[in-house]
């Protein structure tokens, strides 16, 4: 009996997937879609990084679903669809293309699936993944705890924590940015 052995997909197979996905490995790796609550957070935090571009001319703020592609990572990862984001570089010369490069700031806000010792190895892996293509800052939001816990590429295991009535900001990736933790979780 003959085996067959999958064929690696490609950014390509990427752009022809329904729904929010990444490639990891050589597969496609479908995202769970989110409730409502961690969508309203990820909209506020994507308008104030947009209102913050727009005011400063420096940066491009991006929506949830934005495809970023990266060369392959050591654990396999070529893209990533942060719930939102900001980049600074230049845009793809074809507009319809996912970013080239990593997202200087990812945003990942917690959905329903997103609890327990297996999300948090799964998120820890990410975290990774985004500071060895180069992110400077992931903020970690977490709706039930409504906490913001903000990591760095140099101290990727000590975050700065955020919570209601504090600040949170995304320095150095978003110099100047600021947005208070009440805000998030209005």
């Amino acid at each position: 009996m003959a085996t067959t052995i999958p064929r690696r997909a490609t950014l390509d197979d990427l752009y022809r997937v329904d729904g929010k996905a990444e490639l990891i490995a050589g597969r496609i790796v479908h995202l769970m879609p989110t409730g409502h609550r961690p969508s309203r957070i990820a909209a506020r935090i994507f308008i104030s990084l947009e209102n913050h571009t727009q005011a400063t001319g420096r940066g491009l703020a991006y929506t949830d679903n934005t495809g970023f592609a990266v060369p392959m990572l050591a654990s396999g990862r070529e893209s990533f669809s942060p719930d939102a984001s900001y980049y600074e570089g230049p845009p793809p010369s074809n507009d319809m293309d996912f970013v080239a490069g990593p997202p200087t700031f990812a945003v990942e806000v917690r959905s329903k699936s997103d609890y327990g010792d297996a999300a948090e190895a799964e998120m820890e892996a990410k975290r990774a993944d985004y500071f060895q293509a180069g992110t400077l800052v992931v903020w970690d939001v977490d709706p039930r705890a409504e906490s913001i816990r903000v990591y760095r590429p140099e101290a990727p295991d000590c975050p700065v924590i955020f919570i209601r009535g504090r600040t949170a900001d995304a320095e150095p990736a978003v110099p100047g940015w600021r947005m208070t933790v009440d805000d998030v979780f209005a």
